[in-house]
């Protein structure tokens, strides 16, 4: 059935598109209309065209999500235009050269209006996709503008742009009639909340949310969550002691007795040094570390003593003059990077034993190729892979295992699964990872150990 509209579509925007053309061949041919025939046959053509712009196709009025249905119609609308307009370009080149030498005005007027109801149809489409697709990104959008003016190529394009649009409506839309199916089976409502810890140099309070779309998928499954709200750069002593008034307030505030801790990054050491040596084991029941650096990074040793201290200094109090206007009170580069060096992390280590009661695992994930990460992460990763070998393009392989349990993550193509990619920095929907059901699985697996 979705071939079928989508021809009968094209061939209605088609037949309008090329209307002088077709009154022309109507008047001039053998076939007899009775009187108004042909005016009436306009008329449902025009009628029908304006119906296919404003209700593209009437089974995506099922799609859960006004954003949803409103990108499904511009990717039809964009695969109407491409069908019409191989159509209509066919037609020029093969009907009105003859038309051409018999009625200079009929082709005249059968190319303006060809132009405009294509046109009509490709910004109807482009500016609904451009306008609720987020997949398609900032990237996508400067090539389709940019490329939108060379022959061939945007064609290309645009066909890119409708298929990771229209991959984002179908996941998307799965992802909530899963949700409304299984609302009743809270899989994320834990005995103790969970408190999300972010990693270094970022954020989980004011201006930026750290964690994407991943809370707001818990929440939906009835997890309870709750923000470490600690400073983007400190030393893993300093931020633990963050953590540990933090985890104390929650306590008071909601009488939980206790907090499942989900760590990503230099948050999963902040948190260990909290749970060890401040005390907190009492308030923990679990702690989740995400690409933790648990044997950190040979590389930042490398970079710390190679990196004259001059340039260290100037890098150091640009980022700590940065974040102080966006409201971190001490920020401290250096510390916050010293703390993640390989030499540290082994005598942090040592000095930080697991304690008994609290529930540790790990998870970590890889990086196939450097181009599968974003900007810095791409060009991280061969840096990394010259000094600990395989990495998600911040932190090794072999340094995230830790706890009782440990999870490893990939893709099956050439991407695989960055630094950034868990914890859903880019809001990107990745082939072979989803990493909002992930978390879901990951959380449902505390409920079910009773925590």
């Amino acid at each position: 059935m979705k071939y079928i509209r989508r021809i009968f579509c094209g061939v209605i925007i088609f037949l309008t598109a090329n209307m002088p053309l077709l009154k022309y061949v109507l008047s001039s041919g053998d076939i007899v209309f009775p009187k108004y025939g042909s005016i009436i046959i306009m008329l449902l053509l025009v009628l029908g065209f304006i119906a296919v712009n404003i209700i593209p196709a009437l089974p995506h009025r099922r799609i859960p999500g006004r954003r949803l249905r409103i990108c499904a119609d511009g990717c039809e609308l964009l695969v109407y235009f491409l069908i019409s307009a191989a159509a209509s370009a066919l037609c020029l080149l093969a009907v009105l050269p003859v038309v051409f030498s018999e009625n200079k005005l009929v082709w005249i007027g059968d190319l303006v209006c060809v132009i405009l109801a294509e046109a009509a149809v490709f910004w109807n489409g482009i500016i609904r996709v451009y306008m609720t697709s987020t997949q398609i990104g900032i990237k996508w959008r400067t090539i389709g503008v940019v490329c939108g003016w060379i022959p061939v190529v945007h064609l290309a394009v645009l066909v890119k742009i409708i298929r990771m649009a229209s991959d984002e409506w179908k996941f998307e839309s799965g992802k909530i009639m899963q949700a409304q199916e299984r609302k009743d089976e809270w899989l994320c409502r834990t005995r103790y909340p969970i408190l999300m810890v972010h990693g270094v140099f970022f954020r989980d309070f004011k201006y930026f949310n750290y964690w994407g779309r991943i809370p707001k998928e818990l929440e939906k499954h009835g997890a309870e969550i709750f923000y470490g709200n600690h400073q983007s750069a400190a030393s893993v002593k300093d931020s633990g002691a963050e953590l540990a008034c933090r985890i104390r307030e929650i306590v008071a505030a909601s009488g939980c007795e206790k907090v499942n801790i989900i760590a990503h990054s230099k948050g999963g050491l902040d948190s260990r040094y909290a749970i060890s040596c401040l005390g907190m084991d009492e308030y923990v029941a679990s702690l989740t570390t995400v690409n933790t650096p648990h044997r950190g990074c040979i590389f930042a040793d490398y970079l710390l003593d190679k990196i004259p201290g001059a340039v260290k200094d100037k890098v150091a109090e640009s980022y700590n003059s940065a974040l102080k206007v966006l409201g971190d009170k001490n920020p401290d580069f250096i510390a916050a990077v010293t703390d993640l060096t390989a030499s540290v992390c082994r005598e942090f280590n040592q000095k930080t034993p697991d304690r008994h009661g609290v529930y540790y695992q790990s998870v970590g994930s890889k990086l196939n190729v450097a181009s599968g990460g974003r900007f810095p992460l791409n060009f991280s990763h061969q840096l990394v892979k010259y000094f600990d070998g395989q990495n998600d393009g911040l932190v090794a392989e072999n340094s995230f295992p830790w706890g009782d349990d440990y999870t490893f993550l990939t893709t099956s193509g050439k991407r695989g699964i960055s630094h950034g990619d868990m914890i859903d920095l880019n809001r990107e929907n990745i082939r072979d990872f989803d990493v909002r059901e992930f978390y879901v699985e990951l959380v449902n697996g505390i409920k079910k150990r009773g925590l």
